[in-house]
């Protein structure tokens, strides 16, 4: 394919990069979780406007927050380690 029809320069499932007979190599170039962070923060962010724009986004209730951050917070405090050293820093910053 040349630039033109494909300015992206994607690979098209004709093209792919493994043949048929070819051994895959347990990764792939398609899909969400192959892009660069970048793109799918891109991609999510575009979605989540729109899912706002559409009146469909979750939008959280002071109540779901306030569980959500106690289950975060449960979670966190499990790792003793992890707390000491939040408790060593103090009023740093």
């Amino acid at each position: 394919m040349n630039d033109e029809t494909n300015p992206n320069n994607e690979t098209s499932v004709m093209e792919s990069p493994t043949s048929a007979n070819s051994p895959r190599s347990g990764t792939s170039r398609r899909g969400f979780a192959s892009m660069n962070r970048e793109k799918q923060r891109e991609i999510a962010s575009k979605g989540g406007k729109a899912a706002h724009a559409k009146g469909t986004a979750h939008e959280f209730t002071p109540d779901e927050a306030r569980q959500a951050g106690r289950k975060g917070g449960l979670a966190v405090s499990q790792n003793r380690e992890h707390m000491a050293n939040i408790g060593r820093q103090g009023g740093k910053k």
